[in-house]
């Protein structure tokens, strides 16, 4: 059975069926050790700061019926307390995982459950609930919503008493007057006099689904006079939603004006279908974007807001933190040499979130990279930002929140740069994206995986540009070919734990760059794409017309990732006039595996330095450590030279260069390289962890630079092995596989001052701290953001105002 699914079910169990409790909390806060009241307490009565007394049984649920719930709580003390503020409380239930209280209204029995621990408050007139003082009054909400068998209805809204918009946090309904014609579900919540705020309801289903009613959101404020109150309503039926089948891409308030370039003009030819090494202004597919770039006098502006929405994928209802309301987001399209220009309003109302520009080495503009606690502060909700940089590079790529795993529940989409290209072909398709996919929100997975002693969240499903067909309905991605032509076709693996062999029936692909770096053309009929990578390919249309199945398989028998539905990822490649039929191709035969491609040769001759005298590699080790809690929990860290990262949120790292603060936190990893214009040698070696030997592949990610990727080898280094590598023209790119258990040789070159990440793309592992950071050239660095110090003060006030989410891991 799956992860997600098995959490589904202990949650619904604890409850029954008449429980309106989300199966996915997701609050989780910092531990506390001196309260615990487990193992201690179990089976004796217990009074908590109230004076309420309760009977504590340690390892178990009562599965009476839940009226509420609050992420604010770190331990069964505090949950007991939350409990007495709570109307009609009669037992505390305290998830010991995700650190999420709830409150049970009608007492059912207490069965074992690891995950829980419970307090049954006593049957006594002494404990009196706070919420029904002589200060408050008692609103009733109704509303009039026809549900399905097991659906429960939540009230949530923006104070804290209806959970601050948390659907987990909320308040829930009663359906005891429901009837077929009077479908009513009503609940009676104490609040203060005057208290003004904005509300909604949401259908939660017993998968733990949850469906917002339509907006715009419902306003109302508590009577002054202290009487009961009734406020009676009629759901607001939502709109149709569906993941767009194209994306659709809008370039908007040109900058006309001459176009200059930064070095003479050495092509003459124009780029088309026969001549793609050709650009323009002087530049083709000889120019070496590290040293030359067009300046086109062009501007791309887009304009994205981030929302909580409800999408379905693959047929199956989940909530996603969508772009602009889409899943992927917005395609961002510009020519090489073009300024981007993309503001971010965040309208998400309990996350901090931003935008990394994955791949894009962001030259001498370090501040728009887009990593919390790095180069900014987490832009607060309500907050807008605006991102400003120079496609100095061509090919495909993506952007994605880097605030945590937060991208893994929407927040991304595809980067399209055009330029020159190593072959020649008719048509460009566009980018085609692909992921896995997860019911549960992947920052509840995340949480929940870094204090288990368990393999990794098996993901439920997996997407081909945001769509894929499941159980629950759904439908394939369908591209059209047309027959005789060669199709450009951008692939990009955004996935959060899923490393996918793709294919095309039938069809062989021609390789014409890796990640962001023309490369020279080879054929192949498999592909491995390690998380992050991107191969843009070559398809020719020369087979007989009709339709092929596009595969993507997950490499779990190789050990980088599993997926549910793993053998049936696909999308459809069509020729025009067989896009409804269904495909009955075959699949090439391949052998599983988690290792990269081996024939990328840069189209440009790169050379680096050969182990001349001075050359050292400095060795960076990455072991898992699962570290034993004084409450009996346990947290995992991946660490890198025995350190988890952990970045500052409120204090980035270029506040520290700024003010010339070089007291950088243990915790923040930061590897200072002073000197600009040298060449830097590191290997990665993947170690035994403690109290397990934890092996596993990782793709490694560098910002604001290419590595070379000299070698690896599934062996443990020595300084032998820097005889045997290849200094000659190696493969260049930006994400790269560490093996298992072995090892992985990079160099680049320092020449863009910053603050940098390197950190493995498995979100799982940089949320635990696999990462760190290398401070490049800090006495040059002048890149910061022009809102850099209104954005880290509008965070500061929002962090300092009881948050709903605690940052709980390494932040990036």
């Amino acid at each position: 059975m799956r992860l997600a699914s098995i959490f589904n079910v202990i949650a619904l169990s604890a409850f029954g069926a008449s429980s309106a409790i989300p199966a996915t909390p997701v609050a989780l806060a910092a531990r506390a050790t001196s309260t615990a009241l487990c193992p201690t307490y179990n089976g004796q009565n217990y009074q908590d700061s109230t004076g309420a007394t309760y009977a504590v049984t340690c390892h178990a649920s009562n599965n009476g019926a839940v009226i509420g719930s609050s992420g604010s709580t770190v331990n069964l003390g505090q949950c007991m307390t939350a409990c007495d503020g709570q109307s009609g409380c009669k037992a505390a239930l305290f998830h010991t995982v995700a650190n999420q209280c709830y409150f049970v209204g009608t007492l059912g029995s207490t069965i074992t459950n690891d995950t829980y621990n419970v307090g049954v408050k006593a049957s006594t007139s002494t404990t009196t609930s706070k919420s029904t003082s002589a200060t408050s009054v008692g609103v009733t909400f109704n509303v009039l919503v026809t549900t399905s068998w097991q659906q429960s209805v939540m009230l949530v809204g923006s104070i804290s008493q209806l959970g601050t918009w948390s659907p987990s946090s909320g308040v829930a309904l009663s359906a005891s007057q429901y009837t077929s014609t009077n479908p009513l579900w009503s609940a009676t919540v104490n609040l203060a006099p005057g208290t003004s705020f904005t509300y909604k309801y949401v259908v939660i289903g017993v998968d733990g689904t949850v469906t917002w009613e339509q907006d715009p959101n419902r306003s109302y404020t508590v009577p002054s006079s202290g009487t009961t109150a009734t406020e009676s309503d009629t759901w607001q039926a939502a709109a149709s939603q569906s993941t767009s089948a194209t994306l659709a891409s809008t370039v908007s308030n040109t900058v006309q004006g001459t176009t200059t370039t930064s070095v003479a003009a050495t092509a003459t030819c124009v780029n088309s279908a026969t001549s793609r090494n050709c650009w323009n202004s002087g530049f083709d597919i000889n120019t070496d974007f590290d040293t030359a770039w067009p300046n086109t006098g062009r501007t791309v502006t887009q304009d994205w807001t981030i929302t909580n929405t409800t999408l379905a994928p693959d047929g199956y209802s989940r909530m996603v933190l969508a772009i602009n309301g889409q899943y992927p987001g917005p395609r961002l399209e510009a020519n090489w040499g073009d300024l981007i220009s993309v503001t971010v309003h965040n309208e998400l109302p309990s996350n901090g979130t931003t935008i990394h520009w994955h791949g894009i080495r962001m030259w001498h503009n370090n501040g728009q990279d887009g990593v919390p606690g790095l180069t900014e502060c987490p832009l607060a909700p309500g907050q807008s930002k605006t991102y400003t940089f120079q496609a100095t590079q061509y090919g495909t790529s993506w952007y994605h929140s880097h605030f945590s795993s937060q991208y893994g529940d929407g927040v991304l989409g595809p980067i399209v740069i055009h330029g020159p290209a190593t072959a020649n072909y008719d048509i460009d398709l566009g980018p085609l994206p692909i992921t896995d996919w997860y019911y549960s929100p992947v920052m509840l997975h995340s949480a929940l995986a870094e204090h288990a002693n368990a393999l990794p969240p098996e993901a439920d499903n997996g997407l081909v540009n945001g769509t894929m067909t499941s159980n629950s309905g759904g439908q394939y991605y369908v591209t059209t070919l047309t027959s005789g032509k060669k199709h450009r076709v951008r692939l990009v693996n955004t996935a959060v734990d899923n490393h996918f062999v793709v294919s095309f029936d039938s069809h062989e692909m021609q390789v014409i760059s890796s990640d962001f770096v023309p490369i020279v053309p080879y054929n192949t009929t498999n592909l491995f794409i390690g998380i992050g990578q991107r191969y843009d390919v070559i398809i020719n249309a020369n087979q007989s017309p009709g339709a092929y199945w596009f595969r993507a398989e997950v490499q779990d028998t190789a050990g980088c990732g599993t997926n549910f539905n793993n053998g049936n990822i696909r999308s459809i490649m069509a020729y025009t006039g067989h896009t409804t039929e269904t495909p009955s191709s075959s699949a090439y035969s391949y052998t599983a595996r988690c290792t990269d491609e081996q024939s990328l040769v840069p189209y440009w001759d790169s050379y680096v330095p050969q182990g001349q005298a001075g050359v050292e590699f400095t060795e960076l080790s990455t072991a898992q450590l699962q570290q034993q809690e004084n409450d009996g929990s346990i947290t995992l860290y991946w660490l890198v030279n025995g350190s988890a990262l952990s970045a500052n949120w409120e204090t980035p790292t270029l506040e520290y260069v700024r003010t010339g603060n070089t007291s950088y936190p243990d915790t923040a990893n930061v590897i200072v390289l002073p000197s600009e214009g040298v060449w830097t040698y590191w290997v990665l070696q993947e170690v035994a962890g403690d109290p397990y030997d934890v092996a596993v592949p990782h793709p490694i990610h560098l910002h604001g630079h290419d590595f070379y990727v000299l070698g690896s080898g599934d062996t443990t280094w020595t300084a032998a092995e820097a005889n045997n590598l290849n200094y000659d023209n190696p493969t260049r790119r930006d994400v790269a596989m560490l093996p298992t258990n072995g090892w992985l040789a990079l160099a680049f070159q320092t020449d863009n001052p910053g603050a940098w990440l390197m950190h493995c793309h498995i979100a799982w592992h940089a949320d635990e701290g696999l990462a760190v950071q290398f401070l490049e050239s800090p006495s040059t660095i002048s890149s910061y953001a022009s809102d850099f110090d209104t954005q880290c003060s509008a965070w500061d006030i929002y962090n300092s105002d009881d948050p709903v989410y605690v940052k709980h891991d390494s932040g990036v």
